[in-house]
């Protein structure tokens, strides 16, 4: 469809409101509100134009354990979300400023990916295209 102009949103459930938006805060999101309607949900943006929408009907007992990245059976589903950085080194120093913990890091052509886990499990890459 050559309607579609660019993603609006990403929806993310998780269990704690109070947590989430702690730490996505410090990735510099910024709350806009909620919680709201039925699900509920609540709002955070990136001054980049990035939205996500916190689900805020996550278990409480459900396990930390990420189905989607975590167990050796593979389960269809979006896997994580990558968000386009212009300074690598900047990133992580503030990631580790932070006491986010980088999981992965991968150079390839140029290019460099890094991943973190929000309190969720929910993955999050940074990603530093080639020059």
């Amino acid at each position: 469809m050559k309607q579609i102009t660019r993603i609006n949103h990403v929806g993310l459930r998780v269990r704690d409101l109070a947590v989430a938006r702690a730490f996505y805060e410090k990735l510099g999101f910024e709350f806009l509100g909620g919680p709201m309607g039925p699900e509920p949900v609540a709002i955070v943006e990136h001054p980049s134009g990035v939205n996500i929408n916190f689900i805020l009907n996550a278990s409480a007992e459900a396990s930390p354990t990420n189905v989607l990245m975590d167990e050796a059976v593979k389960h269809a589903g979006f896997t994580h979300i990558a968000l386009e950085i212009s300074d690598a080194e900047a990133v992580k120093h503030q990631l580790e400023t932070h006491g986010i913990t980088i999981t992965e890091l991968v150079e390839f052509e140029g290019a460099m990916f890094f991943f973190v886990r929000d309190p969720d499990g929910n993955v999050i890459e940074f990603h530093k295209p080639a020059s």
